[in-house]
């Protein structure tokens, strides 16, 4: 016999209609833009009203893609990174207005004074001063690396002990300038203040909660399997070439905290409708305070036309987010987009209608961001809810 709260659970269950399909819109993206694949969901007070993946896992392969296939997200990695720091912000382990000299006692010495006193809420909007240009400068550090008995809190530690004589950029606090470096370093800053990891941080106090299930870092393919979307270069002759996992896959494992996370698009988009719920439901990982610090712009960003596919090009920039409003939003949103130089994705999220879309294709450059970006507005134009 079946008890009445499981009957209600079923009837619920029941009740939800399966999301609709947006194959048929994303299909034509695949040959007027030359992507492998491509993904998207549409998310509305907290359901997932549509979605769709089309393409193939490798180009020049008849490897289909599938709703739970997972997508390399990049960049929009850093939202989980801000969010964590709230968690651990809640729970007394660190503060907002930390600094790096607190956060790491022992490599204090010999360090830039500016270095020293900037905060960790400066690292995750980018106002820090570090410079942006030091992604050449860490994997050269990465490829003189002797020391191979380290796991990736000491090896970000390291990298910061190297570092820690150069001077910023600018000074802390008066301009913004988008660097994955600061992201390492307040990655860094987490695993001092909570004793484990960024990736088991972030995998048991967020993916976790939130059942996103297929969640990881690194390449979203596995060793010798094309079991996900690969990641593609463009060639100087325009053909595509798709990265297996390994030690080209993905950004070097320390930027982890910057952008190397991969989920399914479903799992994407139920993050995406957690935080356009903003609070509204569980699971409460963060009280409201700290959600609406999470979700308040900072810091105001030169426009950039010329912005790589990946990196914000204008608006403001927050923690972990940027905020505009698009031609067609009516109103602003929050939004990232995120690139490890193989993969694309970009997320809005728009709380005021409790809306969100998410889209990504395993294919990078500029080409990409022009689908991605059009496949955006159409899908907030279909769906959003007016108002």
């Amino acid at each position: 016999m079946i008890g009445t709260a499981a009957l209600l659970a079923t009837t619920q269950a029941v009740a939800q209609p399966p999301p609709a399909s947006l194959d048929a819109t994303l299909r034509p993206t695949l040959a007027r833009f030359g992507l492998p694949a491509v993904a998207g969901a549409v998310v509305l007070q907290g359901r997932v009203v549509a979605a769709g993946a089309v393409g193939t896992r490798r180009a020049g392969a008849d490897i289909p893609v599938t709703l739970t296939d997972r997508f390399h997200i990049g960049s929009c990695t850093k939202a989980f990174t801000a969010l964590l720091a709230g968690i651990l912000v809640e729970a007394g382990r660190i503060r907002w207005d930390s600094s790096v000299g607190e956060a790491f006692p022992d490599l204090r010495a010999g360090m830039d004074s500016g270095l020293a006193g900037v905060t960790l809420a400066q690292l995750l909007s980018h106002t820090g001063g570090v410079s942006p240009d030091d992604d050449a400068i860490i994997r050269v550090l990465l490829a003189a690396y002797g020391e191979d008995s380290l796991n990736l809190d000491a090896m970000r530690r390291w990298v910061i002990g190297q570092l820690r004589t150069r001077p910023l950029a600018s000074a802390p606090g008066t301009r913004f300038a988008y660097a994955n470096l600061g992201y390492m370093i307040a990655g860094a800053m987490l695993e001092a203040a909570a004793g484990a990891t960024w990736e088991e941080l972030v995998l048991a106090r967020i993916a976790g909660p939130l059942g996103l299930a297929g969640a990881g870092i690194g390449p979203q393919s596995t060793m010798g399997r094309v079991d996900a979307p690969l990641g593609h270069v463009v060639r100087p002759d325009g053909s595509l070439l798709a990265m297996l996992a390994g030690p080209n896959g993905d950004v070097p494992a320390v930027y982890g905290p910057a952008g190397a996370a991969h989920l399914s698009i479903l799992d994407f988009a139920a993050w995406a409708g957690w935080h356009a719920g903003a609070g509204r439901r569980g699971p409460a990982l963060v009280g409201g305070e700290t959600l609406r610090r999470l979700h308040t712009r900072v810091v105001e960003m030169p426009a950039r036309p010329d912005a790589a596919p990946g990196t914000p090009s204008g608006g403001a920039y927050g923690l972990g987010w940027g905020f505009i409003e698009m031609p067609f939003s009516r109103g602003e949103v929050m939004l990232h987009t995120g690139s490890n130089s193989m993969n694309l994705a970009m997320v809005m999220v728009q709380p005021s209608r409790d809306f969100a879309v998410v889209v990504a294709t395993n294919r990078p450059d500029g080409r990409a961001d022009e689908a991605l970006k059009a496949l955006q507005e159409a899908l907030f134009r279909e769906f959003a809810p007016a108002g």
